[in-house]
């Protein structure tokens, strides 16, 4: 059964996969304090994210497309 944080982070790269958004938006919507639910850095660590600027935003990348890909039916 997959974590409740690979369902996270589905959620997280599937919200990314039609195109960039603000660095902002994206820090509202997805930073947390949980050490247990740390989607935004596992994903930024993972390479699955980039930060882009300017302006600042924050985009999908090749490797986070083709991990949503292989694990979007979670």
């Amino acid at each position: 059964m997959p974590e409740p944080v690979e369902h996270l982070m589905v959620d997280f790269l599937t919200w990314l996969a039609p195109g960039a958004r603000p660095y902002a938006e994206v820090m509202e919507a997805w930073r947390t304090s949980c050490p247990r639910l740390t989607v935004w850095e596992d994903a930024l660590e993972a390479g699955w994210i980039a930060r882009r600027s300017p302006p600042a935003s924050v985009a999908l990348t090749d490797q986070g497309r083709a991990w949503l890909t292989l694990h979007h039916s979670l």
